[in-house]
């Protein structure tokens, strides 16, 4: 999705900020069956509002939520929750656009190296071409967006496609920088199996939607 490698963050019993320089799904440290109600209250009326208000601008401040509200805020109410569920889905949202708005060049530098190789992600995704920074940039509000005034499954989808992609792109440029710099490329190396793991909880998600059964 070049990019430092961020320093290893520790477990506390409660969630953390989530590290955009990571780009890898928020590890909480509470017991998924000690997820407050509210969390999943707060999530259903997010996207229950958001998808039946038809006012652009509306849907415009609930992808900036994180920017007014800090990306702390929503860590609090959702990054605990278990991945295949409403919070824990939307909270991979607003992680996944917040860590590539934090270093768009880089994440586009894997998702450029990774698009070829993963040609049926990369449609998925929709990345204007060429997926520059900003192109990348569009892409993330676009996803996000796409969670209230489209279809929430298809949103989920392209952010997992969007993971695939970027995911390749790191293993493929772990593999050439393995003899020269193998450090660095064991961290994309493990940073591109954290992405493929929040690509599968996003379509088990999505596919949960389909079926009326995330909550």
């Amino acid at each position: 999705m070049n990019q430092v490698p961020a320093p290893r963050v520790p477990r506390p019993h409660k969630p953390l900020p989530f590290a955009p320089a990571d780009f890898e799904p928020f590890a909480g440290g509470i017991d998924p069956a000690r997820v407050s109600e509210a969390a999943h209250l707060a999530a259903r009326a997010l996207v229950t509002g958001g998808r039946e208000n038809t006012d652009p601008e509306v849907t415009k401040r609930l992808v900036k939520l994180a920017d007014k509200q800090g990306l702390d805020a929503i860590a609090e109410m959702w990054a605990a929750s278990p991945a295949r569920s409403l919070p824990g889905a939307l909270w991979r949202l607003y992680a996944l656009r917040a860590a590539t708005l934090q270093d768009p060049e880089g994440i586009s530098v894997f998702f450029r190296a990774g698009q070829h190789r993963a040609q049926v992600a990369n449609a998925v995704a929709g990345v204007a071409e060429p997926p520059g920074a900003q192109e990348i940039s569009t892409m993330a509000d676009a996803i996000l967006s796409g969670a209230f005034d489209g279809d929430f499954d298809v949103a989920l989808e392209r952010s997992a496609a969007f993971c695939r992609v970027v995911a390749l792109g790191q293993a493929l440029i772990a593999n050439d920088r393995e003899k020269a710099h193998s450090e660095h490329a064991s961290e994309l190396t493990r940073k591109a199996h954290q992405l493929v793991r929040t690509a599968e909880d996003l379509e088990g998600a999505a596919a949960a939607w389909r079926n009326g059964e995330l909550d």
